[in-house]
């Protein structure tokens, strides 16, 4: 998992305080599956229109327990790739419906519909996010459940900070994320702009 193609920084805003009257846009992946998003920052770029992204509903993420290599009695959370959430996918939505979820494979990121469970301080793990030790970044998770699937043990989680997304509008109106080398091009520009506006 690498967050070279998406901004997961809360750039001054609180995420219990998402404006609900915000504009609503549909992010579509090349499965054709989408994600509704608000619209948090609308900006212009060298006569583009780029906007700030969150999405509507709870971003999920599913990890997989594997003992640790340095001490068996401990365990860490590794990253699964596509093929496996599909299979895993019917149990993982059948473990949130129990806690009144209902998870979607909707597109960029799992998203679970319903109100979350406060979160405590036994939910909460902290993860190291990254491709190398140089590059890694610590990112909190809420601990939502767990669940065994053919003898492997899964956690459901979802993030703590908002997730973002940057898109470009198109000519119809309609957002595309950036590619992550495009992101990094336009990230600067972006970001400065951004933050102006806050000021």
């Amino acid at each position: 998992m690498t967050d070279s193609d998406m901004s997961r920084e809360n750039p001054g805003m609180d995420a219990d305080e998402a404006d609900i009257d915000a504009p609503t846009v549909s992010l579509t992946d090349e499965q054709g599956r989408s994600l509704l998003c608000y619209v948090e920052r609308s900006l212009e770029v060298e006569g583009k229109e780029y906007v700030l992204l969150m999405p509507v509903d709870n971003p999920i993420e599913i990890f997989a327990w594997e003992a640790d290599e340095e001490d068996e009695d401990e365990e860490t959370l590794i990253d699964i790739e596509d093929e496996e959430i599909d299979d895993i996918f019917p149990t993982a939505r059948a473990v949130l419906a129990e806690h009144d979820l209902t998870l979607n494979r909707s597109a960029l990121t799992l998203t679970a519909s319903g109100e979350l469970p406060a979160a405590t301080e036994d939910d909460i793990i902290t993860l190291d996010i990254g491709e190398d030790e140089a590059n890694l970044d610590s990112e909190q998770f809420q601990l939502l459940a767990n669940f065994y699937y053919e003898e492997q043990e899964y956690a459901v989680c979802t993030p703590l900070d908002p997730l973002l997304f940057f898109a470009r509008m198109n000519s119809e109106g309609n957002p595309e994320l950036l590619s992550p080398e495009e992101f990094q091009l336009m990230r600067s520009q972006l970001e400065d702009q951004l933050f102006d506006d806050l000021e």
